[in-house]
């Protein structure tokens, strides 16, 4: 197969080095494997939580570091970033009052957060995506200082050899190429962990992914993206796309992407699913290491397999086995990192109680999931629940099931099998998994969000209804109320905002005109839809003109006989950017008396900004 290096980005002899570490950490997990060293007498949980920032118009607020450094709290690290941080729980047995334990201190370090952001005019939000988040904050001006970002950037870059492209398809479509990872950004999630009996692990792990679409499902909580109404957990589509380096050829081939559901179910070890990665990834990161593993074995001390911990950290399995010490005991776990953040912390406690219950509760029967159900079922019910969420179909045991049948019929009960099999509190079992079952019932987060989108929609214009959400999202956070709980945003109609930039108030659904359209047909679409203005577009989407109703009055009967739009539209075309000042735009207007400013990107039309606007 050859070796999956990438070129020369980094020091060869370090590559060399990491390579042959990599290798001997495989061997050394197998070693440690067979002589029974792994931690097998005690089940943990934990947990991240990544947040997003914003500022006082509820936009991304790129201040992270600033938040760090006031933070000085070994919990808290950054993300891809400026406007995210995360943070790290303390690992807890699973057993009695585990997860009032773990929701305490979540709601402590958050409320750390908020107090050192509060500095800054900023706060945080608990969410899949921020509604608000724009394509002005995907550049690389927003990417978190650390070397460690700029170097999966520019491999990533490298080994796709052009642009990444995202293209998600719901509702609406998003369909765009950008020059960095930094989509990769927008995704936050609150990531489980749970620990593993070595000699569980495929079993558990095969079942972990047999329940990864019914428990999405009714998790989700990130429909939109830069505006558009995508999938019910975007985050799954876009978390894909925005690493993905595949490239696209001529060939039908096969080809893993690098974030992934997986393509089979997993049959020895779990070092057998890390050979598996390695054979199908190419090395994204090296470091130095010090120390081997199988001499540290030999020494009788414990690897924390370096090489294997790092390389991990850069293929996204959405069930990720990983490999740690903690007190000095090497232990495995599963990684779930398809729950989205939010929508608050009681919602986040809920699904991980969901999670945890589900496998620790596994029935005898899904030991052999090869004999229960093929396993591109268990991958299509994954997709279904991210494009459908509490409305998806599943297949289930050679049945078809909705998604809320499901969870309240055949999951719930496990859930709480396996939560009384530890000796988890009672009170919390009921409380947790009765959330779970009410917003079954009554709906999610994501539900909530397009549900209100749609109706500040038609009160506000696009960049007003998100702004708007993304705040109505933030006040019912501080409620903690669950989100099948959340009032409705209501009648906004009044609302005052600062506006700033022409990007906030122009318009987006756009007609457009071609250069080679003829005139007459042009003249009769701006009358059939009162349209005063129309950009005129070349071959490539870019703007070459502009046709007016006033500037065709003038021209008279030069607008028919098989004229052209070119024949007749202006040439010269002043224009305005996203982020040009209203009062800029209007000065622009005023003095060459004008009634309308196309907005560009590049040279293309991304909305136009007219008088009614202003």
């Amino acid at each position: 197969m050859g070796e999956h290096i990438a070129s020369s980005a980094f020091d060869e002899q370090e590559r060399k080095a990491f390579v042959q570490h990599l290798i001997d950490d495989i061997r050394a997990l197998e070693r440690m494997i067979q002589c029974g060293m792994i931690e097998d007498d005690i089940i943990r949980i934990g947990a991240e939580q990544e947040m997003c920032l914003v500022n006082s118009d509820y936009r991304p607020a790129p201040i992270s570091m600033d938040v760090l450094k006031a933070l000085d709290d070994y919990h808290f690290t950054t993300e891809f970033a400026k406007y995210n941080v995360e943070a790290n729980l303390d690992p807890m047995t699973l057993e009695s009052a585990c997860f009032t334990g773990m929701e305490e201190q979540l709601r402590g370090l958050l409320k750390k957060v908020q107090h050192s952001s509060k500095a800054f005019d900023a706060k945080i939000i608990l969410t899949g995506i921020l509604p608000s988040i724009s394509k002005d904050e995907l550049g690389m001006d927003f990417m978190t200082p650390i070397p460690r970002y700029y170097r999966i950037n520019d491999v990533l870059r490298k080994w796709r050899g052009d642009d990444f492209s995202v293209r998600i398809k719901g509702v609406d479509e998003l369909s765009l190429h950008h020059d960095s990872v930094l989509f990769e950004a927008c995704n936050t999630s609150f990531q489980l962990h749970l620990q593993i009996h070595p000699n569980d692990f495929i079993k558990s792990y095969n079942w972990a992914q047999a329940i990864s679409g019914p428990v999405l499902s009714i998790c989700t909580n990130s429909p939109l993206l830069l505006g558009r109404e995508l999938w019910s957990e975007t985050r799954i589509a876009l978390f894909q796309q925005s690493l993905d380096t595949r490239k696209w050829t001529k060939a039908v081939k096969e080809q893993v992407a690098r974030v992934g559901f997986g393509e089979r179910w997993q049959k020895h070890s779990v070092a057998e699913i890390f050979k598996q990665d390695i054979s199908t990834h190419r090395i994204l990161l090296t470091k130095p290491i010090e120390q081997n593993a199988l001499e540290l074995l030999d020494r009788g001390e414990v690897p924390k397999l370096e090489a294997l911990s790092l390389f991990n950290s850069t293929v996204y399995r959405w069930n990720r086995p990983c490999y740690g010490v903690g007190n000095g005991k090497p232990h495995l776990r599963i990684e779930n990192r398809y729950i989205p953040s939010g929508p608050t912390v009681i919602d986040e406690m809920a699904n991980f109680a969901f999670w945890v219950g589900l496998m620790a509760g596994r029935p005898e029967r899904f030991d052999d999931m090869p004999s229960q159900m093929d396993f591109k079922e268990a991958k299509l019910n994954f997709l279904r629940a991210a494009t459908n969420g509490r409305n998806a179909m599943f297949t289930w045991k050679d049945k078809v099931i909705t998604a809320k049948k499901m969870v309240l019929e055949e999951l719930l009960p496990i859930a709480f099998d396996g939560l009384r099999k530890y000796g988890v509190d009672e009170q919390d079992i009921e409380r947790l998994l009765g959330i779970i079952a009410k917003r079954t019932k009554k709906g999610t987060g994501a539900e909530w969000q397009i549900k209100n989108f749609r109706s500040l929609r038609k009160q506000m214009k696009l960049d007003s209804a998100i702004v708007q959400l993304t705040k109505a999202m933030s006040k019912n956070q501080e409620t903690d109320q669950p989100v099948h709980q959340w009032k409705a945003v209501g009648n906004m109609a009044e609302t005052t905002e600062r506006f700033k930039w022409v990007g906030q108030i122009m318009s987006t659904k756009l007609m457009k005109l071609y250069e080679d359209d003829y005139a007459n047909l042009a003249i009769a679409i701006m009358k059939w839809n009162n349209i005063h203005h129309l950009p005129v577009e070349n071959g490539d989407g870019e703007l070459v003109g502009l046709l007016t109703w006033t500037h065709i009055e003038r021209l008279g009967s030069m607008s028919q006989n098989g004229a052209r739009v070119s024949d007749i539209m202006i040439k010269d075309v002043f224009t305005v950017e996203p982020k040009t000042e209203i009062k800029t735009a209007k000065k622009i207007m005023q003095e060459h008396q004008i009634g309308c400013l196309p907005v560009l990107v590049d040279a293309h039309v991304v909305g136009i900004v007219s008088k009614v606007d202003l």
